[in-house]
């Protein structure tokens, strides 16, 4: 409970320090009386105008990558899984650009169902390169995840230097930013994140089962096949929902189980809840340090996420070797 309620207090401050700063710092006093007192003026149409709807979709997006890690880490028992190593995200975003190129969409709520697709196709075929003799190998799967994420990127790059409208349009997007996100964007895929978020807690049990391999946890009574299947669902709809509201943000899905191992432990019944907090709070605490290195300008969340996340996926990589 301790521990709980501190992580729940750093959010909190994250949270507050993402209404409060930015190209334009407004006193915590100014978000107070913006937040509860209908408070009027430029400070208050920036902090719930612009910064609250952001804030808010970076809480949902963060989860939402958090638990993913979490859960495609327990599916395929690799402590370097995530829906970026596994390619979900370069499944997602390449389906988006492929989109926005030959459909012409311009909007990030038209998104949605090609990055849905996008993902599930990503996922299905990084499993099918991993299959070994009908099982799963981990450390082809983190390989084979890998390979199709370098592909389906350079996939993209080509689509996008084909036509200058696409480059136009979709740049930004890749890169996995909050900037000028509203809640318009999130209401669409809410019902998608819930569904899976919901999927997510429901097979906690049994990814610790899972974590003592394929023949023990069918010993203890597990349904394997079903619940690495509600596990991939799970996975797809929650890295779908986060890619089609922000963008192909990397390393957050992989940073946050760790750092919540940590902490908690290895129990998936502390992990993946905590992953609801931890998530959220390194997604925020990157995009407000994008915010304020490169003042009055900014730097995309999702460049200062895979900037801070690569050291972390190179320590964990040689921890896997050894």
């Amino acid at each position: 409970m301790p521990l709980l309620v501190a992580g729940l207090g750093a959010l909190t401050l994250c949270a507050a320090l993402s209404l409060a700063l930015g190209a334009r710092s407004v006193p915590l006093s100014t978000v107070v009386d913006a937040l509860f007192s209908d408070g009027h003026g430029r400070d208050a149409i920036v902090v719930t105008g612009l910064r609250l709807p952001r804030t808010v979709v970076g809480l949902a997006v963060g989860a939402a990558l958090g638990v993913a890690g979490a859960v495609a880490q327990g599916i395929t028992r690799n402590p370097l899984a995530s829906p970026t190593t596994l390619g979900i995200n370069a499944g997602a975003g390449f389906a988006v650009v492929v989109a926005i190129h030959a459909l012409h969409l311009t909007r990030p709520v038209e998104y949605l169902w090609f990055a849905f697709a996008g993902a599930a196709a990503a996922a299905l075929f990084a499993q099918a390169l991993a299959r070994r003799s009908g099982d799963l190998d981990p450390v082809r799967l983190a390989l084979g995840g890998t390979v199709l994420q370098l592909v389906l990127m350079s996939w993209t790059s080509a689509v996008m230097l084909a036509s200058k409208r696409t480059l136009d349009e979709a740049r930004f997007w890749l890169a996995g930013s909050l900037a000028g996100r509203t809640l318009d964007v999130l209401w669409p895929v809410l019902p998608t994140l819930v569904i899976g978020l919901v999927l997510a807690l429901a097979i906690t049990p049994a990814l610790n089962a899972l974590s003592l391999g394929d023949d023990s946890a069918q010993a203890l009574g597990v349904p394997v096949a079903r619940i690495r299947l509600l596990g991939g669902l799970s996975v797809v709809l929650l890295a779908g929902s986060a890619v089609a509201v922000a963008g192909p943000v990397a390393f957050i899905g992989l940073a946050a189980p760790h750092l919540v191992r940590l902490v908690l432990g290895s129990d998936h019944r502390l992990l993946v809840p905590g992953c609801l907090v931890a998530g959220p709070l390194l997604l925020l605490a990157a995009d407000v340090l994008g915010r304020l290195v490169v003042r009055p300008s900014e730097l995309e969340v999702g460049i200062v996420s895979a900037f801070l996340g690569a050291p972390l996926l190179a320590v964990l990589a040689r921890k896997v070797a050894r």
